[in-house]
């Protein structure tokens, strides 16, 4: 996994997807500067100590944040009202990135969940 994979992926995403996921990125890289930052499943991933922690992807009309646990999404459901999601995906406005608290408090839920 290195962080020109997670480049490569998003210069072939299109604007304004990439300006919004390139966002994403730099806040997940602020929360968890230890985390490996690469490719996983064919969308950009950040796992630490071996276990993935966040990831995105750009879809056609939305883009999408992966805790890589669905249970994630059950423990902070009251935060996640205005947002559609499924138990594995989260999805938010190509033009909009997701609020940094909000993406502060999935990552530390899905570390709390590895660090039990």
């Amino acid at each position: 996994m290195t962080a020109k994979e997670v480049d490569t992926y998003l210069a072939k995403v299109v604007q304004p997807h990439r300006a919004t996921l390139k966002e994403l990125r730099k806040t997940i890289k602020q929360l968890i500067p230890a985390a490996e930052e690469g490719i996983a499943y064919g969308m950009p991933a950040y796992k630490l100590d071996g276990k993935y922690v966040a990831g995105f992807a750009a879809f056609n009309n939305h883009c999408s944040y992966f805790p890589y646990n669905g249970s994630v999404f059950e423990e902070l459901h009251a935060e996640l009202e205005k947002y559609k999601y499924s138990k594995g995906a989260l999805q938010f406005a190509v033009d909009k990135p997701l609020p940094k608290t909000l993406v502060r408090k999935l990552i530390a839920t899905r570390k709390s969940q590895i660090y039990r």
